[in-house]
C-alpha cells in the first residue's frame, strides 16, 4: 500500500485524497488550521447568523458526485443541490435592473426587455461561448498541460488548432465590445465573469470568455446547507475510506534526499512519505516548507489575482428583491479594474457583490433577518494601508448598495466581521491573500501556471488553485483528477 501526505485540507487536498484513497493509498491530510476547507471554511456570527467564509458559487456539480460514484456511493445520500433560478439579480448604477434566469432563451428575452439588446444577439454570444468550452475543456481543464503526452491525440491537437479562433490576440472586454456594440451594460455584465479567476477583463484574453457558460449553458447551483456541505461531504467520504486528517499540525518542511521526497517534519513529530501532494499556494510551499530546494523563480514571479475584501453582516431586514447572487455594478468599470491591477489600491466606487443563502437555508439568519456576504475585488497585499481601505470600502460599498435598493443598510447591520487579503493570507497561505494564484491577465497564462508536480523532486506533486487548471471549485476538483492520475502512472 502506497503512503502519500497532503499539506492542506482545502477542497483540491480533500478530493485529492478520496480519489488516491479510493486506488487504494493509505492517505494523511495535514491542516494547519482546526478544521477543512480552507477558504471553503464556515463561520458564525452572534445573533445567530451563519455564513460560507468564501467560496459562494457552484458550478459542474458533476464534479463532486463523481467523487462519491468513484467510491461506490450513492451522491444523494451525502450531498444535495439545486439547480438556481434565477442565478443572479443585477443592478447598474443607472438604476436599471435585470434578472438572469437559468433558461438561456428567457435570459435572452430578459436583456432585449431591459437593455434593448436583440435576443438573437445574446443567444449567439451564449452560444459562441459553450462551443468554446467544449472545443477546449477537456484538453486544457483535464490535462496537464506540462506533459508532452497531453498533446500527441487527434483530440487535443484539434483544440490546439482551435485557439486562434478562440480569442488568443484580443482581450475578454474586445469580445464583448464587439458582441453588443450598442449597450455598455451588457459588456460590463459580461467582463465581470473575469472575476471568477482573478483576472481584468480589459487584459485577460477572449479565450476566457466562455466562463459564462459555466452558468448559462451548464447552471449554476445552491448545495443544501451552503456551500461548506461540499466540504463537509468530502470529508465525510474520505474519512469512511480510511483517509487521517491531523487539524492544527501545520507542515514546517518538506524532506527531500538525492532528488526524491522523503517526507514531512511538523512541530510534532518527523513523518516518512514517500509522496507528498501539496494544497497549499506554490510560493509559501517553495518559500517555506523547502527552503533549501531551487524554486521555478518565473513562475513564481508571475502576477498574482486580485484578492477579495468580504463584510459578512447580519442584516435585521429582508429584502425580497435579493436573491442568493446579487451584483450592484460601479459606474467605471475600467477605472475600477486599473484601481486593482495598476494602481493596487481598491476603487472608490467599487462593483458590490452580495450572496444571501438565508432565503435557501432559513437557519442561516434569525427570522426576518438576512446574512449578508459582502465583497468587493481588491488587489492582493502588498503592505497597503488596509484599516483605511477597509473604513473607505466599507462606505462606498454602503452607498451603492443603499442607493440602488432605497434603503439606508447601515443602521440595519446586527453583526459584522471582515476579511481582508493580510487575513485571507493568514488563514489560507495563499500568497498576498490572491484568491487565484496568479492572474490570466495574458494570452500564455494557462501555460505558465505551475504544474502539477514537480520537474526537480520526484514524488513532490501540486493540486489547489494556484496551480494548473486554476482557482475556484470546479478547476481545484479537477487539479485533484489531474494529480491522482499522475501519480498513479
Amino acid at each position: 500500500m502506497q503512503t502519500t501526505a497532503i499539506i492542506g485540507a482545502g477542497i483540491g487536498g480533500i478530493a485529492t485524497a478520496v480519489r488516491l484513497a479510493v486506488r487504494g493509498h493509505r492517505v494523511v491530510v495535514f491542516e494547519a488550521q482546526e478544521s477543512f476547507g480552507g477558504k471553503m471554511h464556515q463561520l458564525e456570527l452572534p445573533g445567530g447568523y451563519r455564513f460560507d467564509g468564501g467560496p459562494s458559487l457552484f458550478t459542474l456539480p458533476h464534479l463532486v458526485d463523481e467523487l462519491f460514484r468513484l467510491a461506490g456511493r450513492n451522491p444523494a445520500d451525502y450531498f444535495r443541490y439545486q439547480r438556481l433560478d434565477p442565478i443572479t439579480q443585477y443592478f447598474f448604477a443607472d438604476g436599471t435592473r435585470l434578472t438572469a434566469w437559468a433558461d438561456a432563451d428567457r435570459f435572452a428575452r430578459e436583456v432585449e426587455a431591459k437593455l434593448n439588446v436583440p435576443a438573437a444577439d445574446v443567444r449567439a454570444f451564449l452560444a459562441r461561448s459553450g462551443r468554446a468550452y467544449d472545443a477546449t475543456a477537456g484538453t486544457f481543464l483535464q490535462k496537464s498541460l506540462h506533459k508532452a503526452g497531453t498533446y500527441l491525440s487527434p483530440k487535443v491537437l484539434r483544440a490546439l488548432a482551435a485557439l486562434p479562433q478562440l480569442g488568443l490576440t484580443s482581450t475578454m472586454h474586445q469580445r464583448h465590445e464587439a458582441a453588443f456594440p450598442h449597450d455598455p451594460r451588457l459588456v460590463q455584465l459580461f467582463d465581470r465573469f473575469a472575476t471568477y479567476n482573478g483576472s481584468d477583463p480589459y487584459q485577460a484574453p477572449a479565450t476566457l470568455s466562455m466562463i459564462p457558460h459555466l452558468e448559462h449553458g451548464i447552471g449554476a447551483f445552491y448545495p443544501e446547507g451552503g456551500i461548506h456541505a461540499i466540504a463537509q461531504s468530502l470529508v465525510r467520504l474520505a474519512e469512511e475510506l480510511g483517509v487521517e486528517f491531523r487539524y492544527n499540525e501545520p507542515v514546517r518542511e518538506i524532506l527531500v534526499e538525492n532528488g526524491h521526497v522523503t517526507g514531512l517534519r511538523t512541530d510534532q513529530q518527523t513523518y516518512p512519505f514517500g509522496q507528498v501532494v501539496s494544497n497549499m499556494d506554490v510560493v509559501p510551499t517553495y518559500r517555506h516548507l523547502l527552503p533549501t530546494q531551487p524554486a521555478p523563480e518565473r513562475t513564481l514571479s508571475q502576477p498574482r489575482s486580485s484578492s477579495a475584501l468580504i463584510f459578512y453582516w447580519g442584516v435585521a431586514r429582508r429584502f425580497p428583491e435579493l436573491g442568493v447572487h446579487n451584483i450592484f455594478f460601479s459606474e467605471d468599470y475600467q477605472r475600477e479594474f486599473e484601481a486593482i491591477f495598476q494602481d493596487k489600491t481598491v476603487s472608490a466606487d467599487p462593483t458590490v457583490y452580495v450572496n444571501i443563502t438565508s432565503g435557501h437555508t432559513p437557519t442561516d439568519a434569525p427570522a426576518g433577518h438576512e446574512n449578508w456576504f459582502v465583497m468587493v475585488n481588491v488587489p492582493h497585499d502588498q503592505g497597503q494601508d488596509w484599516p483605511a481601505l477597509i473604513a473607505q470600502t466599507r462606505a462606498a460599498v454602503l452607498r451603492r448598495v443603499g442607493q440602488a435598493l432605497g434603503t439606508d443598510i447601515g443602521p440595519l447591520i446586527r453583526a459584522e466581521h471582515v476579511w481582508d487579503p493580510p487575513g485571507i493570507a493568514a488563514r489560507t497561505s495563499s500568497f498576498g491573500g490572491a484568491l487565484y494564484g496568479s492572474s490570466s491577465n495574458n494570452a500564455l497564462a494557462a501555460f505558465l501556471r505551475h504544474p502539477n508536480f514537480s520537474r526537480r523532486l520526484k514524488g513532490l506533486y501540486f493540486c489547489g488553485g494556484s496551480v494548473h487548471p486554476g482557482g475556484g471549485i470546479p478547476l481545484c476538483l479537477l487539479s485533484a483528477n489531474i494529480v491522482s492520475d499522475l501519480i498513479e502512472k
